[in-house]
């Protein structure tokens, strides 16, 4: 589904107006950064799910 460093697009936008977010911290709390701001968001695993729309882009496994 969804990993960490993966790009994603959640189901409403960011008031910046970008809608693509990186996961950089999963555990009970998710931690994501805008793309367009830069600004980080923490977030229950239980609101990330529902707010969790899909997968932009994959991190590189290197």
């Amino acid at each position: 589904m969804y990993e960490l460093n993966d790009i994603v697009e959640m189901r409403k936008g960011h008031p910046c107006g970008a809608n693509a977010w990186k996961i950089v911290r999963m555990g009970a709390d998710m931690k994501v950064v805008c793309q367009g701001c830069q600004r980080q968001v923490t977030l229950t695993r239980h609101d990330f799910d529902k707010r969790f729309k899909r997968v932009l882009e994959k991190a590189n496994e290197d």
